[in-house]
């Protein structure tokens, strides 16, 4: 018989995770932000936006976490896995909403900043995997296999 789905032991590759990278251009993007945002008299935008990018990060080091918890267990399940990112991502939603509404309208930089970071966060991630799949073995793999395993 085989594991249902949601019961199936999770494997995950390495990433190119690295919070410190993240938080470096988080600042720059805030502080880039927040200037053009005082040039154009509304540098709480700029401040709201920087918040956003926070939330972003810290939401981040909070998915890193919970990744290696989890996987650390001897038996990790698919379910619990969502089960957190449902719970995170909702918690995170609520409070950039929450901030979104009572300082409207600047703080919609929270929204706009928390959306920013998913992209940093993609392409942070996603360029490192694709130098090394350019640069790896011919069938294309670049040894991202052997790294699912570790």
């Amino acid at each position: 018989m085989t594991t249902p789905a949601q019961d199936a032991p999770l494997v995950f590759p390495s990433v190119a995770f690295r919070p410190v990278r993240l938080s470096a251009i988080c600042v720059v993007f805030a502080g880039l932000v927040t200037a053009v945002a005082a040039l154009l008299d509304h540098p709480m935008v700029g401040v709201f936006f920087g918040v956003g990018l926070g939330l972003g990060l810290l939401n981040a080091i909070l998915i890193q976490r919970s990744v290696e918890s989890i996987t650390a267990e001897e038996h990790p399940l698919k379910r619990k896995m969502a089960l957190n990112s449902a719970t995170r991502l909702l918690v995170m939603t609520v409070i950039g909403l929450t901030i979104a509404f009572i300082f409207r309208p600047q703080g919609l930089g929270v929204v706009f900043g928390m959306a920013l970071f998913q992209v940093v966060l993609v392409v942070s991630t996603a360029l490192p995997v694709m130098k090394k799949l350019k640069a790896g073995s011919p069938e294309g793999t670049g040894g991202l296999e052997g790294e699912a395993t570790q």
